[in-house]
């Protein structure tokens, strides 16, 4: 169930920030002092943190890529990383919950 809760929560953040074009990444996130695309790239590493730990690898450094438009698509892959690695249900949950305030924090 979890994996499946992740999947909705990446879809869910997808879909409202895939059209976005740089202005709107460069906007202040809500409640917050940082970029909504350095807030989403911060996600993606936390992201791509819990799969290395679920993989048993190291973990590294998800590149900066110039457009920020590219963030929805890092955070498909190290989703979809994750949920390839088969982490505990809890971590899935995790995950997915930390998505979901992301997403509301934009």
């Amino acid at each position: 169930m979890s994996a499946a809760e992740l999947d909705r929560a990446v879809a869910l953040l997808v879909r409202q920030v895939g059209h976005w074009q740089q202005p709107r990444w460069a906007a202040v996130a809500e409640g917050g002092d940082v970029s909504r695309a350095d807030l989403v790239h911060r996600l993606v590493q936390d992201v791509a943190d819990l799969a290395a730990d679920a993989e048993g690898g190291p973990r590294r450094e998800v590149p900066r890529l110039a457009q920020p438009m590219a963030l929805p698509d890092q955070l498909r892959v190290v989703a979809a990383d994750l949920v390839a690695a088969g982490p505990p249900q809890e971590v899935l949950a995790g995950a997915a919950a930390a998505v979901t305030a992301t997403r509301d924090a934009l």
